[in-house]
């Protein structure tokens, strides 16, 4: 399907909803929402220069959910005839007829839904083709492999260009859609040191618009660069030190405290920030801002999954955290306001302290830089954290060498308090935007 036929779908997937919305009506139900979204483009795969894979995908499903009195059931379709459709409605009320009823289920009231809807800009389509998209990898891969001498392999480079539309409708009678694009370059490295020690490690670039993705030759010469700068890895000693995580890392932190403010986290009693609300968890200067009408984000939405307006709001200020994220059944599991949170954040920033990431690198004096975690170490009930890693042992606030093969351990709420310092210089690849996290004392398990 070329992409001016994609723009012209849009009301073909609105009618689709519509009418299993009407379906819906027709037998009864309660309430019903339903949801579609069609997607279509390329993504390439190459290994050493020589293409590996080439997949084109135009795929798309419409799901179906129905409430009667407190009971809930779900179907989808791909096909959207209206026979279909009309047998995917059935279905899932056949379901909804069978399951428990919980008063929570139920539709997003109806005050929340969007009214207002900012043009974004996320919607930029591109003519591209399989062999482009080739070439853009191939590209990559020449740039890193030519970088120096020791790298001696490629582990593969992806270049990727989708675009889609989404559509969401309920029985309150919204129904609106979006479309969006998004477009990546990755490449991974493999490098050996004269010793035979080899290491690998990558880069990316990722946008909504293909003219804003990083250069081939870019993506090339930064994953060679951080595969090199980890030749000659070795374990240090044991001890407590600061660590300073790569802004990549940092979004992972961060990411932790998603999860814990979750609702289904939190009516589950599964979270170390239980009754968190208004108390201090980060450093009084720390703040945390959701965009979610970012224009350009890659995180941005002018609804939740459920239809309820995204709202600016600040997740953590002055250190404290002053809203859960909750979806419509959550918030009537814990007796609090819905937040539109279904389906996700919305372009987290993070604040900073006022240093570049080479600034805290000098303030740390000795202490770990780490550029990569490994394993499932973290336990969200009692914020116990214990991850693999490896980076680069620091000295005076020089690099002295890499390191590897060593563990940091320590408490997600003694993390977060003991914040030191955050860099300016951030990372705006995801939906959390932070730069480079310096961290008090942890510890540090290696000989």
């Amino acid at each position: 399907m070329a992409q001016h036929q994609l723009d012209s779908e849009l009301s073909h997937l609105q009618d689709a909803v519509s009418m299993a919305l009407d379906c819906a009506k027709k037998l009864g139900t309660t309430a019903a929402e339903t949801a579609i979204s069609k997607q279509q483009g390329f993504s390439v795969g190459t290994r050493n220069k020589e293409v590996e894979t080439v997949e084109f995908n135009k795929d798309g499903a419409l799901g179906i959910t129905v409430y009667r009195d407190g009971c809930k059931g779900s179907s989808s379709t791909s096909d959207l005839s209206p026979e279909a459709i009309k047998q995917a409605v059935k279905a899932a009320d056949d379901i909804a007829k069978l399951t428990s009823q919980d008063p929570c289920h139920g539709l997003a009231d109806a005050n929340l839904m969007a009214t207002e809807f900012k043009e974004l800009d996320l919607y930029h389509p591109q003519e591209l083709d399989a062999a482009q998209l080739t070439q853009l990898a191939i590209d990559a891969e020449t740039a890193m492999l030519d970088f120096d001498k020791r790298m001696k392999a490629s582990d593969g480079a992806s270049a990727n260009a989708h675009t889609g539309i989404k559509v969401y409708g309920n029985s309150h009678g919204f129904i609106h859609g979006r479309r969006s694009s998004r477009y990546s370059l990755s490449c991974v490295g493999i490098g050996e040191d004269e010793q035979g020690g080899m290491q690998r490690d990558y880069d990316y670039t990722v946008a909504r618009k293909f003219d804003e993705l990083w250069t081939p030759e870019t993506v090339g010469r930064k994953a060679a660069e951080k595969t090199v700068n980890r030749l000659g890895a070795r374990k240090i000693a044991t001890a407590k030190m600061p660590v300073l995580l790569t802004p990549e890392i940092s979004t992972g932190l961060i990411g932790h405290l998603v999860g814990a403010i979750s609702g289904s986290s939190l009516y589950r009693k599964s979270t170390f920030l239980l009754d968190a609300i208004n108390t201090q968890i980060f450093p009084e200067w720390f703040s945390i801002n959701e965009q979610p009408h970012l224009v350009g984000g890659l995180a941005s939405a002018n609804y939740d999954s459920e239809g309820v307006a995204t709202t600016e709001r600040n997740i953590i200020e002055a250190g404290q955290l002053m809203t859960y994220l909750l979806t419509s059944y959550s918030a009537r599991k814990l007796n609090l306001p819905n937040t539109g949170h279904a389906g996700g954040i919305y372009n987290w920033t993070v604040s900073d302290s006022g240093q570049t990431f080479d600034d805290l690198v000098k303030q740390m004096g000795t202490g770990l830089i780490v550029t990569e975690v490994m394993g499932q170490g973290v336990n969200p009930v009692t914020g116990d954290y214990s991850r693999g890693a490896g980076g680069f042992y620091v000295e005076n606030g020089e690099i002295i060498h890499p390191v590897e093969e060593v563990t940091i351990a320590g408490n997600l709420k003694d993390m977060f308090a003991n914040i030191q310092a955050v860099a300016k210089d951030r990372d705006l690849r995801s939906s959390i935007r932070t730069g480079g996290i310096l961290l008090d004392d942890l510890q540090v398990a290696g000989n």
